[in-house]
């Protein structure tokens, strides 16, 4: 019997060891390496003095800090919850389709999601572009002139988390539409039977049990969100006047061109304890909302 449950614990220790192993090798050590790193002066690559809390403190007083800090909150505010409302509200379109079609509008919304972000990126300079986009129609009709939209401070963001938000929620519609047709259909027909309206039936039924994937949807969106950089690199590079400027994005200036490692570890690490306590903090609030 002895001999039978050492038997069992070798096979299932071999069997999580790859993973345990891949863990400790691909996240454990890199995120203690980045906290080791923050309290000393090393370059990217080699090593560094003991400096204590002194990139914290130079961080406290730079003023780029702060500026990346909020931008970085300012695309959350713009692209977590539209981007999840949006992905609700068209899975809810979408399921009632049926056969080839419902199959061709999935297509079509998912498409955009596993295009490269350079090619996304590309795809709506030329659509926003200043002279021949044909976006720009739009901006005039309601502007009264065609604006260069990367380069006005107050378009570049909104723009940044729209190509964004176009770009990410096919992923949310599948998550939505697996959700959704989980919901056994009697419950629907006894609804209606009731004479409940479409909006009772959504308020009574849907919303309470599609609720724990828009929690899921809403926390992956947050962690996705706070580690923004490719399409502002890409489009904006920060600018104009550092108005898409976020915090990975001076990660990478430290760290990789100015081979400051221990300031841009000790900006990484404040981005990695943001992210741990918001998604920690709202999957704990959205657990007990869907209580």
């Amino acid at each position: 019997m002895t001999s039978d449950r050492r038997g069992k614990a070798l096979t299932a220790a071999l069997m999580i060891a790859p993973f345990v192993i891949t863990y400790l090798t691909v996240f454990a050590y890199p995120v203690y390496k980045m906290f080791a790193l923050s309290f000393t002066d090393a370059p990217l690559i080699g090593e560094g003095r003991w400096v204590g809390f002194d990139n914290y403190l130079k961080l406290i007083n730079q003023k780029l800090f702060f500026t990346s800090a909020w931008n970085t909150g300012y695309f959350v505010v713009l692209t977590v919850v539209p981007n999840t409302l949006i992905g609700l509200g068209l899975a809810l379109m979408v399921v009632r389709l049926r056969g080839w079609l419902q199959s061709l509008v999935l297509v079509l919304f998912f498409l955009p999601y596993i295009l490269p972000v350079s090619v996304v990126t590309q795809i709506w300079e030329w659509v926003l572009d200043q002279q021949f986009g044909i976006a720009q129609y739009v901006i005039e009709l309601f502007t009264g002139k065609r604006i260069s939209v990367f380069r006005d401070p107050i378009w570049a963001m909104p723009m940044v988390a729209l190509v964004t938000v176009w770009w990410t929620n096919g992923f949310n519609l599948l998550l939505f539409i697996a959700g959704l047709r989980n919901i056994p259909a009697d419950y629907y027909e006894a609804a209606t039977l009731d004479g409940a309206t479409r909006w009772q039936c959504f308020q009574r039924i849907t919303w309470p049990l599609i609720w724990p994937v828009t929690a899921l949807v809403l926390t992956l969106q947050l962690i996705l969100q706070l580690k923004i950089f490719d399409q502002v690199y890409l489009m904006t590079e920060g600018g104009p006047f550092n108005s898409t400027y976020v915090l990975l994005q001076l990660v990478y200036r430290e760290a990789f061109r100015l081979n400051h490692g221990g300031l841009g570890s000790a900006v990484a690490v404040f981005l990695f304890l943001i992210i741990v306590t918001v998604s920690v903090l709202q999957y704990q609030l959205l657990r007990v909302r869907g209580r």
